[in-house]
């Protein structure tokens, strides 16, 4: 999923590049990078990289849709999928949080416990900012 993000935040940061407000905010690449590798130390730490890529392997598809839209509009429907992406991440992290509990894992649900609070950030924060959002691509594409 994160890096479905990766693939998601290049294509935004091509399209932002007229609108330096909101590429600073959305453009947290890096930030993206370091859960990945947080995630992957957890994943080696417990030996169970095939098992979760198996049940991420199903969640993908969903994540690549969101990406598409994403990439091919100037519009606030990239902004739309922006979010809904951040609620799937949300979730998926809560599940993985309420399944690390489970195993008993403190470090997992350590590691899942922060990047869900950099989800829960982002993700007010394009609630926060959806109207100025939609008015920034309105004026834009009215100009064209």
């Amino acid at each position: 999923m994160e890096e479905q993000a990766v693939t998601i935040l290049t294509s935004q940061s091509v399209r932002l590049e007229n609108y330096p407000g909101l590429k600073a905010r959305t453009d947290n690449l890096q930030e993206t990078r370091d859960q990945i590798v947080m995630l992957d130390r957890c994943l080696e730490r417990i030996g169970g990289a095939s098992t979760i890529k198996d049940i991420t392997g199903r969640i993908v598809p969903s994540a690549r849709a969101s990406a598409d839209c994403s990439s091919t509009t100037r519009s606030s429907r990239g902004s739309l999928a922006s979010y809904a992406f951040e609620q799937m991440e949300i979730a998926s992290y809560k599940i993985l949080i309420a399944a690390a509990e489970h195993a008993g894992d403190q470090e997992a649900k350590r590691v899942c416990d922060a990047i869900l609070q950099q989800e829960l950030t982002m993700a007010q924060w394009l609630d926060e900012h959806a109207a100025t959002i939609t008015r920034s691509f309105s004026n834009a594409i009215s100009k064209e």
